[in-house]
């Protein structure tokens, strides 16, 4: 029987948190994992700053699960998916005060354009993505620019050569834009299976993150991390909880931690 995640100690797991747009938005009852308020955003910055979390890049993140490097206790890192403007005027000023890194995803074909993929949403305004020159910036900045696709599609339901098409261009054209090796990916919606794992380790990536709740812990494969999403509708209490006591991990992690134990995601 494998043993609660709860059983760990803290120094040995490390909470991958899921963000995607910062800004101020209307109260909402769907889709919050997509929005977190500036203030609050501000807040749990603060929160991690001043109860001594560390935010760790993913290079370190990926050092610390394979052992090279030992996991420190709060251990965190910061993903932002889709590469939205609001990132530029509410996250990055909060995090650079902080001294704190982060990876922003960014959707390759769809740079200085809009998320249209939002457009079936719940009645609100299609949100603006970095363009080329804002994306240089950020990396200029300290952050780190990850892949999230070419056209944020659902990689598992893709033809084999859709998924090479969306994974090589996608990298190419932001290693191309950025002057340096892109080694991170994301799967849009969470969207992955046994397939596209390997088709994004022939593709070179070194991580990918998904949608699998809970924190990552040594032994997880690289190019399946699980992650926390932080909601809009967490306060500092709900953050903490997610932190600290939501450690749990979730079926679909089981699972995949059980696949790669038994080598299939190796061959």
């Amino acid at each position: 029987m494998e043993e609660p995640l709860g059983h760990i100690p803290m120094a040995n797991r490390i909470s991958i948190l899921m963000y995607h747009q910062v800004g101020e938005f209307a109260p909402m009852r769907k889709h919050r994992a997509n929005y977190c308020d500036h203030r609050r955003f501000a807040g749990q910055m603060a929160f991690l700053k001043d109860f001594g979390y560390r935010v760790l890049d993913l290079d370190c993140v990926l050092m610390c699960l394979q052992g090279k490097q030992v996991i420190p206790p709060r251990a965190v890192a910061l993903t932002f998916d889709d590469g939205y403007v609001n990132f530029v005027r509410y996250a990055l000023p909060v995090l650079q005060r902080h001294g704190f890194p982060a990876t922003v995803y960014a959707v390759s074909g769809w740079v200085g354009r809009w998320a249209r993929w939002l457009a079936k949403g719940p009645g609100r305004p299609v949100p603006a993505l970095m363009s080329a020159d804002q994306l240089r910036e950020l990396r200029a900045s300290g952050m780190v620019i990850g892949s999230h696709t070419v056209n944020h599609l659902k990689l598992a339901e893709a033809t084999p050569n859709r998924q090479r098409r969306e994974l090589t261009d996608s990298k190419a054209f932001l290693e191309d834009l950025l002057g340096e090796e892109v080694k991170h990916l994301c799967y849009p919606y969470g969207s992955f299976d046994l397939d596209v794992v390997r088709a994004a380790a022939a593709n070179g990536y070194l991580s990918a993150t998904t949608c699998l709740r809970g924190p990552a812990v040594p032994g997880d494969h690289p190019l399946v991390l699980p992650r926390k999403a932080i909601s809009f509708g967490d306060n500092l209490v709900g953050y903490f909880w997610k932190l600290a006591v939501k450690n749990k991990p979730k079926p679909q992690l089981v699972e995949w931690r059980r696949a790669n134990a038994q080598n299939f995601l190796s061959g």
